[in-house]
């Protein structure tokens, strides 16, 4: 990495930095790089990660137990009804800008 990269990066952010500041963004860029080389560097043994995929969304009691007795149960339809302004599936909710 140059300073010239820290330019360009500036630039496209559309901000304006004083050569001072430059040299710290720099310093800090150089410090930020050299510690992602280092996180590169760690080798991993093989490992079998498991996901387990399911929808939070769908009833399904085989995976209930007493781990969940006395605690809310939630529904699409519980929360849905929650909001004043639906159609259908779908709640409308204010623009968010």
């Amino acid at each position: 990495m140059e300073i010239k990269d820290v330019e360009n990066l500036a630039e496209m952010s559309k901000i304006e930095l004083t050569d001072t500041e430059k040299q710290q963004i720099f310093k800090d860029m150089d410090g930020i790089l050299g510690y992602v080389k280092q996180i590169e560097e760690v080798q991993v043994p093989d490992m079998i990660i498991e996901y387990k995929l399911r929808n939070i969304w769908r009833e399904d009691d085989s995976e209930r137990g007493p781990a969940c007795a006395g605690r809310a149960e939630f529904s699409a339809d519980l929360i849905k009804g929650q909001f004043p302004d639906k159609d259908g599936y779908y709640v409308k909710v204010k623009k968010v800008l």
